[in-house]
């Protein structure tokens, strides 16, 4: 078999071990471990037969994931999360995106596989592509498939990690890019391209997603945003002198996860964030640099759910 199908099983043995845990040594109920891994109840009676089965449970949980599972309940317990999952950190790279990448995929195959018409937003970035890379191939053209933010910068340039248009492409759905750059000139650009119909359309699909995957950045020096060239160097610096620690979609936020009212945020023309979140917002990030960014936007109420790896969920749980 390919590696997709073996890193398949990886993630199906994941939830058996994740359900497992929530069910033998958690104490909760069927339907409880069915609510927190976001399955139907039958669905999680065959995760823990599976788990059974693959003997993964024997009088105590016999898994490497164990200590992942304990760390995503307490992110989740703290922050009262809609759902969390945490994966192995590898520390032979400086950048393991594709274990989060795996378990991130397993949720957004979930929706992509439904029969009913399903609107789902997205915002850019190096590990949302990494997710969607691990989409197989499918034909669903009932789904609408919504960008949250644009992809370019002030002069035109064009990032390289859109995620909007490659996965439409991928599964066959209606994708709807937002047709603005991340960051407007002035005010003035901002609310002309947030008149335009096609922007309206776009905001209002967002606004109706069953779930939005989110990427979230870091505000330091040469971090995505600056790099990729969406924001210049005056306005990164700007950005770090009023507190910024990160930014999602390229909306910045300050240490406690609060929304700037100045530097580029009077001028960012994506799709608004709400805060707090009112529908089922995921961030997909991980990387102990991060841990700062991730950590506020839980406590900002700027998303309700976090695939996330080892480091950094050790990471913030040290800080609080």
């Amino acid at each position: 078999m390919g590696e997709p199908f073996i890193e398949r099983r990886d993630r199906k043995l994941d939830l058996a071990a994740h359900a497992a845990w929530l069910y033998y040594i958690g104490g909760n109920t069927q339907e409880e471990v069915a609510s927190k891994l976001n399955v139907s109840r039958q669905a999680a009676q065959r995760l823990v037969a599976l788990a059974v089965s693959e003997k993964l449970i024997k009088f105590r949980l016999d898994h490497p994931l164990k200590e992942c599972i304990e760390l995503a309940e307490s992110l989740r317990d703290k922050f009262q999360l809609s759902l969390c999952e945490v994966v192995p950190s590898d520390t032979s790279k400086n950048d393991d995106l594709s274990g989060i990448g795996v378990c991130a995929a397993g949720y957004l195959e979930t929706y992509l596989l439904a029969k009913a018409p399903t609107i789902l937003a997205f915002s850019s970035g190096r590990t949302l592509r990494a997710m969607v890379e691990q989409i197989p191939a499918m034909d669903q053209p009932q789904h609408k498939i919504i960008s949250i933010i644009g992809n370019l910068s002030h002069y035109g340039r064009a990032g390289r990690y859109e995620v909007v248009m490659h996965l439409a492409d991928r599964v066959g759905s209606q994708a709807y890019p937002v047709p603005t750059p991340v960051v407007a000139t002035s005010v003035e650009e901002r609310q002309l391209l947030q008149t335009q119909r096609s922007f309206i359309t776009v905001k209002t699909l967002a606004e109706q997603a069953k779930v939005t995957f989110v990427g979230i950045g870091h505000i330091v020096w040469n971090a995505p945003l600056h790099q990729d060239g969406f924001i210049n160097d005056e306005e990164v610096a700007k950005l770090i002198e009023l507190g910024a620690v990160g930014e999602i979609a390229g909306w910045a936020y300050n240490y406690e996860g609060v929304l700037l009212q100045e530097g580029i945020n009077s001028r960012v023309a994506s799709v608004p964030l709400q805060q707090p979140a009112q529908r089922l917002v995921i961030g997909v990030a991980g990387s102990e640099k991060k841990a700062e960014a991730i950590l506020a936007a839980m406590r900002g109420k700027l998303i309700t759910g976090l695939v996330t790896d080892k480091a950094v969920a050790e990471a913030i749980l040290a800080k609080v």
